[in-house]
């Protein structure tokens, strides 16, 4: 179970794109595409998909036009992304510790 999460996380933009969701608690793909600057359309929208298969996020499509589409956290993403804060203590906490067994 653990090792899955790892996995999942350890890409490159889902923390952040998880990190968002928590705070803005919906959002749309453009609007995700300019908070996250440096993210490419294919990464955030291959993230998005990975999120959404394994149910940490939730997409909501609108019938509209032109389509609307929402992204947010379901319960399960909220459960890991309330972990972010102890985590980002943690790394501050020890932040010399890690900095210095890299020199």
């Amino acid at each position: 179970m653990i090792q899955e999460i790892f996995k999942i996380m350890g890409k490159k933009w889902t923390f952040h794109i998880m990190k968002i969701l928590k705070v803005n608690k919906k959002m749309r793909f453009n609007e995700m595409t300019r908070s996250l600057s440096g993210i490419s359309p294919k990464t955030l929208s291959d993230r998005l998909r990975e999120l959404e298969k394994n149910k940490i996020i939730r997409k909501m499509i609108f019938p509209e036009i032109p389509p609307h589409v929402e992204y947010e956290l379901t319960k399960k993403g909220e459960k890991i992304t309330s972990c972010f804060n102890l985590e980002s203590k943690i790394c501050v906490h020890h932040r010399e510790c890690i900095f210095s067994a890299r020199r």
